[in-house]
């Protein structure tokens, strides 16, 4: 009898250990399926997450370069006649796969000339508010209207929500769309900047994309528009960039799979920092965004679209006015810039302070 209860116990321990095996391995092929559904899910977020951007960047990276391949969305909205196989990343950066949270549809009704558009993190409050003390103050340039809003994606939780809708009834300037708000979807969130100014703002004659850590130098740029040789159509123009090489190495944060951009060189295109178009262009961009494969490098996918539409961006008439940095402070050099990067929203605060101080 105790030899009959030893053999039952190892044949019931051996079946068990079997039943685990198969149970692991279909849990792989589990856990790989939910992985790949829980990624369409993340391309078109509509919920909020806890996510640290830095963080952010890197899963996202990962997970679109090593599940893509093999993934298929069906894109929300899109009429373009495209085969069932559609890789996810395909369109995803298309501003029908979002919709905004918080929008501001008739901010355009009184007809503005200028259009300012910050792509900003939901969290830099101190960067809004520093633009909306200085430049972003200004609602009227050479007699021509001026307005400035700013584009933030998802804030990463109800409480941080909650404060970004606070802010929204107070200063009535903010827009949010339903997109994860990190480095690797600047892309998406400049697409969405020109569906905004397609869909609520296509009356107003000039736009602009500008960063939140930037100095505008709003006379310059009115005086530049209002020029008699200055086009009205499929014009952009800012700080060129030829000739600019796609960077294949994993470890840069600029770095563009083939994939996703084969050619070894972008066409040439306008530094993300601040770029000012013609406010034609803005629905035509999103049109060739349809057929442009997305990549994460938004002021390149941006020149690639101007060339699908056979548009070339224009070099401004005086192009030491789009800086990328001044080395240091000197108040003649930002009484002649249109752009130039700084490094606090103090600084900012500081130099348009003295810059605008009576001499």
């Amino acid at each position: 009898m105790h030899h009959i209860k030893k053999t039952f116990i190892l044949l019931l321990t051996s079946a068990f250990l079997l039943s685990a095996v198969v149970y692991v391995s279909d849990f792989s092929f589990e856990t790989t399926a939910f992985t790949q559904t829980w990624l369409i899910k993340v391309m078109n977020w509509t919920h909020y997450k806890v996510i640290n951007s830095t963080l952010a960047d890197h899963i996202q990276k990962e997970l679109l370069f090593s599940l893509l391949p093999n993934q298929q969305i069906q894109p929300r909205g899109t009429t373009v006649a495209q085969t069932t196989d559609i890789p996810i990343y395909y369109h995803v950066a298309h501003p029908l796969n979002y919709h905004f949270i918080l929008d501001e549809p008739d901010k355009c009704s009184q007809n503005p000339f200028l259009v300012l558009m910050v792509p900003v993190a939901p969290h830099q409050v101190d960067a809004r508010n520093a633009i909306r003390s200085t430049w972003g103050h200004e609602s009227s340039v050479q007699g021509k209207a001026v307005l400035t809003l700013f584009l933030v994606g998802l804030t990463g939780g109800p409480e941080a929500q909650q404060q970004l809708e606070e802010e929204s009834r107070q200063h009535r300037d903010l827009v949010q769309s339903n997109f994860v708000d990190s480095y690797f979807n600047l892309t998406i969130k400049t697409m969405v900047i020109m569906d905004w100014l397609a869909t609520r703002c296509s009356q107003a004659a000039y736009a602009m994309k500008v960063d939140s850590d930037m100095y505008i130098g709003l006379e310059n740029l009115m005086s530049l528009l209002l020029a008699p040789n200055t086009p009205r159509q499929n014009y952009i123009t800012g700080y060129l960039m030829w000739d600019r090489p796609v960077v294949r190495d994993k470890n840069s944060k600029w770095y563009v799979a083939e994939e996703l951009y084969p050619e070894p060189k972008y066409p040439t295109y306008l530094l993300g920092m601040g770029y000012v178009f013609s406010n034609d262009l803005p629905e035509k961009i999103v049109e060739a965004s349809k057929v442009i494969k997305p990549f994460n490098i938004e002021d390149a996918y941006v020149g690639a679209c101007l060339k699908q539409l056979g548009i070339a961006p224009s070099s401004p008439p005086d192009p030491s006015q789009f800086r990328a940095y001044l080395e240091q402070y000197k108040r003649e050099d930002f009484l002649r810039v249109i752009t130039t990067i700084l490094g606090s929203p103090q600084q900012l605060i500081d130099i348009w302070k003295d810059v605008k101080r009576p001499t």
